[in-house]
């Protein structure tokens, strides 16, 4: 992979962490550090799923099929959206379990 590409990458998971705070709005731990990291493994689960469902389910529909330097972008905003809904519940728990 070359700069370019990776610079991509970043700010595909970057848009991709934003997204998800837009659509769940949630404070992120981290601010700038905490968006991308969720955007990233957001991008990683979206990618991971949507190829586990291509390969078992026939999917024709023309929206996921959307892609940017070979990454799905709604299947990575998806994936942001449960990273960041799984990070926040576990600090949510982390805080009142006690």
């Amino acid at each position: 992979m070359d700069l370019a590409g990776m610079l991509v990458q970043v700010l595909i998971a970057l848009s991709c962490g934003l997204a998800a705070n837009i659509l769940l709005p949630r404070q992120i731990p981290g601010k700038v550090v905490g968006l991308f990291l969720v955007g990233l493994l957001g991008v990683a689960l979206g990618q991971l799923g949507y190829a586990l469902l291509k390969s078992q389910i026939t999917l024709n529909l023309p929206l996921l099929h959307w892609n940017l330097e070979g990454v799905p972008i709604i299947p990575s905003i998806i994936g942001s959206v449960l990273v960041l809904y799984a990070v926040t519940t576990m600090i949510r728990w982390g805080r009142y379990g006690n």
